[in-house]
């Protein structure tokens, strides 16, 4: 037992508290918690028992993160869950998600000054798009060996939305913003849910074919939902699938947090990097909604630019909590969703384009 390793179990131990007492993404951080108190108990010689050992039976459950296998079938599940109708009574509210992704790119170039190879960049920087699975996703293709580090970051700050969200809102915002109401959204039908999962997957995937494996299996999902003749593989989908692969995703991802391979400075900048990239995500976002403005004769409140993150619903909620107390008779969070699950499409797709044009620099 080293000092590494009882600075570890200390941070899983908090993991764990902050998941139960504070219900920061209890789903998440209790299965990556305990995974970080297994991974760091001391090796015994001869015995393959972690999830680096050859042989081993976290090994062979790690290989669902290291070859990328986990984060598409939480993308079939997400699918699944997912209304896209607030996003199609709106449209416009689409390009807030795409505007959230400059944090994205904004922490890549930073990753590259600070010294880490275009790859582990790019990699890096997609943990502004608040997308632990597609985080994961990315680095398992690109830059595995910064694969723990990148996925534990991801996740942390997934759980400390609402944390770290509110006070950006509030500094680029001011209390006639916050108090705009907007039009309520109109009714979608059932052709349109039905069409969209098809027609824009075919879009994505034609225009960055490298997003095509996380947003095929996201499309597909919402497909099984809004088909209502698949009703059984949606619930399967949305429920005991993703529960499984969450479960086993959280858990072995813990479990590579070794102090020997994770406690290096280089974990310490992907963390500084990972914050940066969400703030300025979320204040990308916010920002674009007050320059739309400019233009809209029915104005968007501001805050529902922070949704643009892919947090889902996590960040909508957050939008719906500080729209609220600012005006009680103010509801946002349907507004809120659009922008938020435009997120998860270009957090896939920002992804996609790192991974084309860096696979194979």
């Amino acid at each position: 037992m080293t000092w590494g390793n009882g600075v570890m179990i200390v941070i899983g131990l908090i993991f764990i508290v902050l998941a139960i007492t504070k219900d920061y993404e209890p789903l998440l951080l209790v299965p990556i918690g305990f995974g970080i108190l297994l991974g760091n108990i001391p090796p015994i010689a001869n015995m393959p028992l972690g999830v680096y050992d050859e042989g081993s039976v976290l090994r062979y459950l790690y290989a669902g993160v290291t070859t990328g296998i986990y984060p598409p079938l939480i993308f079939l599940g997400i699918g699944a869950m997912t209304d896209f109708s607030t996003l199609l009574s709106n449209p416009r509210l689409i390009l807030l998600g795409a505007a959230a992704q400059i944090g994205v790119f904004l922490t890549f170039a930073g990753a590259i000054v600070l010294g880490f190879s275009v790859q582990q960049a790019g990699a890096i920087g997609i943990i502004g798009g608040a997308d632990g699975p597609t985080a994961i996703f990315l680095a398992s293709m690109i830059a595995p060996e910064l694969l723990g580090p990148i996925a534990i970051a991801a996740y942390s700050y997934m759980a400390l939305v609402p944390v770290i969200q509110p006070p950006v809102m509030y500094l680029l915002t001011t209390k006639k913003e916050r108090r705009i109401h907007m039009k309520p959204p109109r009714q979608v039908s059932r052709r349109e849910n039905i069409i969209f999962p098809i027609v824009a997957f075919l879009i994505c995937a034609l225009l960055v074919p490298g997003s095509m494996t996380l947003l095929g299996m996201l499309f597909f999902g919402n497909l099984l939902k809004e088909s209502t003749v698949t009703e059984r593989l949606a619930n399967s989908a949305r429920n005991a699938l993703i529960d499984i692969v969450t479960i086993l995703l959280g858990f072995t991802v813990g479990a590579s947090t070794q102090a020997q391979t994770f406690l290096n400075p280089h974990s310490v900048f992907i963390f500084v990097l990972g914050a940066l990239s969400f703030i300025i995500a979320t204040a990308g976002g916010v920002l674009f909604a007050k320059f739309m403005n400019l233009f809209l004769r029915d104005k968007i409140n501001p805050l529902v630019g922070a949704a643009g993150v892919s947090a889902v619903p996590d960040s909508a909620r957050v939008v719906q909590a500080v729209g609220q107390k600012e005006d009680p008779s103010n509801f946002l969070l349907m507004h809120a969703m659009a922008p938020n699950v435009s997120g998860v499409i270009g957090s896939a797709i920002a992804a996609g384009v790192l991974w084309s044009v860096l696979g194979n620099f």
